[in-house]
């Protein structure tokens, strides 16, 4: 997928070192000076009444937007901004504010942490739709990040990661607090969240565990949404393909409302999202999906399960039928189901949300505040008519179809295997609704000479409908085909003919596995299956600092600040799959029963000493301690620190360092969830010895001793059912994150930032599921015989009917790279501006132990293309942005590194697999943008060069949708425009 960070022109001079991206409030306030951000909106005050008030008992007027800035740009009494900055940092300077990573205030760049600020008209240049496909540019996520572009598993939810160590291991905050999770996913859906409600985005690029607990192991997203609003706006926006399809609109529109002389305020925000998917017979790219990946020759194309029935007679060879079953013939190429021609490749969704922001000030020691976020959101998608193969564990009915030989009209007049694709039920449609909803309470203020508190309650629910059309009953079908088991509740029960089944069944029209069934049948025969998810959050946050507790009594000497809080946070999910899937009766993937929840009651303390201010090396020296500690009743207590060091020897450089520790619990899923069936994309040992190089004859003789020939066919190609689900006995991961990184802001050029920072992560106990291919590999290839035990063969056909890979705790992962970020800001003239910026990661180790003690996979530099992942060594994103009094236009550029393929246990060469590279991606992008008066219109070309994603043989797209999914649709065109009032 691309990656990228956007970024607007700097502040001409920084006395400081800037955060790792080289951006602080201090840089951003600076920035809003000219045209090239948008005005920041107030925060919630904390302190006393404004003095706006005595004006004449008017309230200030409006901050006027200038032209050429964020049209959705907010105001704010100005006299009650600065006032409310007088109090956070208690003296005259620099206005402070607290960035994510502290809890206490920072001013001058003193933050240790590698933090990332991204702003609203950053966002809005790109032109997206959501959070999720902006993140999906920075070259800190991975494609462990799931977008719209996942149609198979990805849920119609938005989640994003960091660092490629998952969505379940960032956390998200809305305002420096925990927000509600979509529950199927386990993640903030970010579609939830809309866009034009966020003020900017922080990003934690190092481990928070210590500062809020558990999910905070790879980093802290946080979204400042925008708050005391007295304007409004209305915005629309829509887009296309360069192909007329994949439509995308959107609606927004925001009013705020002053009160009581600016000591309350009140604000609406609402938003409408659309988006119609793509089908993939409509991409050339994905037509026709290839399922092997031989070293010559043409790849296998389509689905072995066919519309026209697949047979396999017992005295050997595979059949089909093309007269409705009357004769049999041999089965080709040319039967294979071409299953993307009604499949989808993006979402069909829409969102709608609407949210309420308000706050009053009682006086400089009680600020009342509350705000609301509710979204709806609907998505569905499509995939192939329901292939039937036979029942799959835990269900009771015949694995297999195996129709006797005195069957009416059996072709072959011997017992005959039987799997068809059910097309006689119509393509699959999954149809979801969800609705989210976030209250918080709270009242903040100071509580004396400096000290500041803030308390709050925040409440959340989730829940989903899903709806799986054209499913099938199991038991209903094998009733209209006249079968029926000879040993009841025994999978391995074998079939005999006994047409009373059907005729004692209302509804049940009499038809044969050979043929098509009649319109009657399937009407009996179909179903569609219905699932509820739950999800509940309630967060009691308590909180209190000091920024200058006292001043060091040395020359040159800094403050004390100190930060402390508690918290208690408890969560419940529950997960009511249809009961035809609980029992196995249905055709879709079993599953069970989720529910379960946790409770943690936790503590922390910050304290930041600076040492040293304006001495001779030491314009600034600043260490930070920060320490939580967590009482879960799952897993009783748990301790996290973090110590932090920033130097600046002067104004033009500044060298800073962190250690902490990280701590996650195993989620609900983890804990309690329910066994369910996975389609994994994997291959049969035992129907490819030969690409195993070496292990090849330990291969042979392992499948040999299962009884299975030497010329072995896996007939269901490139899956392999997996059962998957929670684990009561899994232990929390521990981890360990370092970084230490320079950044520059020389005086001598103006508007200049670079920075270089290292980091590293490490995880232990590693919570995850066993790639099912690195399963199948090991226990072939005797690297770990235990995992046989997992592997479950049909004792009729030899195909692989399920293998077991539930969650549970892995040896670990190390990780670690280098980033680099510039941002140039240069005044050409008196109208001209240009504002260059780069963003730069270069990974240097990415590697994953599966078993305590074992060893060490290295897959720095691969993509696991049959696990949806790839860690690229370099990503690159690039900006260029040229602005003209009210005319702008912005160049953006993204890059991602070539990978070599890797099946989770070795590298794809080119003589184990025909293709086994992925070459590095280009892909870039444009916008123009004008302001006229109150309005702003805005116009941009996505995926200029129309850049096709890779070709990967994934069995299912013919691409990696997890991280190329931004290019799925071709070049695409949106235009914006919007106006204030």
């Amino acid at each position: 997928m691309a990656i990228s960070r956007i970024r607007t022109r700097r502040a001409s001079l920084l006395l400081g070192a800037t955060i790792l991206t080289g951006l602080t409030f201090q840089a951003q306030a600076a920035t809003r000076q000219d045209d090239s951000a948008p005005a920041k909106g107030a925060v919630h005050k904390q302190a006393r009444k404004a003095s706006a008030t005595k004006q004449g008992g008017k309230a200030n007027k409006p901050a006027v937007t200038r032209p050429g800035t964020n049209p959705l740009a907010v105001s704010a009494p100005t006299a009650r901004r600065l006032d409310n900055a007088r109090v956070m940092a208690k003296a005259g300077g620099a206005e402070s504010i607290t960035v994510v990573g502290s809890a206490l205030t920072t001013s001058n760049n003193t933050n240790a942490n590698p933090v990332q600020i991204i702003t609203a008209k950053q966002i809005a240049q790109t032109g997206v739709n959501n959070l999720a496909d902006f993140f999906a540019r920075l070259p800190t996520v991975g494609s462990s990040a799931v977008s719209n572009a996942v149609t198979n598993g990805g849920g119609g939810v938005s989640c994003t990661d960091l660092r490629n160590l998952g969505t379940n291991r960032v956390l998200v905050l809305i305002d420096g607090k925990r927000t509600t999770i979509n529950g199927n996913s386990n993640c903030v859906d970010l579609n939830s969240i809309p866009l034009q409600q966020v003020a900017g985005v922080e990003i934690l690029k190092d481990g928070g565990s210590e500062l809020y607990g558990a999910d905070a192991v790879s980093g802290v997203i946080n979204i400042k949404m925008r708050h005391d609003v007295s304007t409004g706006n209305v915005t629309m926006r829509g887009s296309i393909s360069q192909y007329g399809d994949a439509p995308e609109g959107m609606l927004s529109a925001f009013k705020g409302w002053n009160f009581d002389h600016g000591r309350g305020n009140i604000t609406l925000f609402g938003q409408y999202l659309t988006s119609t998917g793509v089908m993939q017979r409509n991409r050339a790219w994905a037509n026709p999906v290839a399922l092997s990946n031989p070293l010559s020759g043409q790849p296998t194309y389509g689905s072995s399960i066919s519309n026209t029935g697949t047979f396999y007679p017992d005295s050997g060879g595979t059949f089909t039928s093309h007269d409705d079953g009357k004769t049999a013939v041999p089965f080709t190429k040319s039967d294979r189901y071409p299953f993307n021609r009604d499949s989808s490749l993006t979402n069909n969704y829409q969102d709608s949300s609407l949210s309420g922001d308000t706050h009053y000030d009682v006086n400089k020691h009680l600020t009342l505040y509350a705000n609301v976020l509710y979204s709806h959101r609907t998505t569905n998608s499509f995939m192939a008519p329901e292939p039937m193969t036979g029942s799959i564990p835990p269900s009771s009915l015949p694995s297999t179809v195996v129709v006797p030989g005195d069957y009416p009209g059996n072709p072959f007049g011997e017992d005959t295997t039987v799997y068809r694709r059910m097309n006689e039920w119509g393509a699959r449609r999954y149809e979801r609704a969800t609705d989210t909803v976030t209250g918080m309470f709270g009242a903040k203020g100071e509580i004396y000479r400096g000290w500041m508190y803030d308390a709050s309650y925040t409440y959340g629910v989730n829940r989903e409908n899903v709806r799986s059309l054209n499913i099938g009953n199991y038991a209903n079908l094998l009733n209209a085909w006249g079968l029926r088991a000879t040993d009841p509740g025994n999978p391995e029960t074998g079939l005999v003919y006994d047409p009373s089944v059907c005729q004692s069944s209302a509804g049940c029209s009499l038809s044969s596995p050979f043929g098509t069934l009649t319109p009657q049948g399937a009407a009996y025969s179909n179903y569609t299956t219905v699932e509820n998810i739950q999800y509940q959050f309630r967060d009691t946050n308590f909180r209190v600092h000091n920024n200058h507790v006292l001043s060091l009594p040395w020359a040159h000497g800094g403050d004390l600040g100190i930060a402390l809080g508690m918290e208690h946070r408890s969560e419940q999910m529950s997960d009511s799959p249809d009961p035809l899937v609980q029992q196995g009766i249905a055709l879709t993937n079993s599953q069970a029963y989720t529910g379960g929840g946790f409770n943690v009651s936790e503590g922390y303390l910050e304290g930041k000493l600076n040492l040293l201010k304006d001495a001779f090396l030491a314009k600034d020296l600043t260490i930070d301690a920060q320490g939580r500690y967590s009482s879960y009743n799952t897993f009783g207590a748990a301790k996290n620190w973090k110590v932090a060091i920033n130097w600046a020897p002067n104004r033009d450089i500044r060298f800073r360092a962190t250690l902490g520790t990280s701590y996650r619990q195993p989620n609900i899923f983890e804990l309690f969830g329910g066994q369910q069936l996975s389609y994994e994309t994997a291959y049969d040992p035992c129907a490819r010895v030969g690409s195993y190089g070496g292990s090849s004859p330990m291969v042979a003789a392992t499948c040999a001793r299962q009884g299975l020939p030497a010329n072995f066919e896996q007939l269901n190609s490139a899956q392999v059912a997996t059962l998957q689900g929670g684990n009561s006995k899994l232990r929390p991961e521990t981890g360990r994150t370092y970084t230490f990184g320079t950044v520059l802001t020389p005086h001598w050029v103006p508007g200049l930032s670079v920075s270089v920072e290292y980091w590293h992560y490490t995880i232990k106990n590693m919570i995850s599921a066993i790639g099912t291919q690195y399963l199948l590999d090991q226990c072939y290839t005797g690297g770990n015989p235990a995992y046989c035990n997992n592997i479950i063969r049909n004792p009729q056909t030899q195909q692989i009917q399920s293998a077991s890979a539930l969650y549970e705790n892995l040896g670990g992962l190390r990780t670690g790279g280098i980033d680099f970020d510039l941002d140039y800001s240069i005044r050409l003239s008196r109208h001209d501006r240009l504002n260059l910026s780069n963003n730069f990661q270069q990974l240097i180790s990415y590697q994953q132990q599966y078993v305590p003690g074992g060893q060490w996979y290295n897959y720095d530099g691969r993509l696991l293309y049959n696990n949806s992942t790839g860690q690229p060594r370099v990503r690159d994103y690039a900006t260029a942005t040229w602005r003209h009094d009210a005319f702008s236009l912005t160049y953006m550029m993204n890059y991602t590194g070539g990978m070599v393929w890797n099946d989770q246990s070795q590298d794809l060469t080119a003589a184990s697999g025909g293709r086994h590279m992925t070459p590095g991606i280009f892909s870039h992008d444009v916008t123009l943008g004008y302001r006229l008066n109150r309005w702003n219109f805005q116009a941009g070309v996505r995926n200029l060069f129309d850049k096709k994603p890779p070709y990967v043989v994934d069995g299912g797209s013919n691409t990696n949708v997890w991280q190329y999914g931004s290019l799925i649709l071709g070049r695409n065109v949106f235009v914006q425009a919007g106006v204030d009032f």
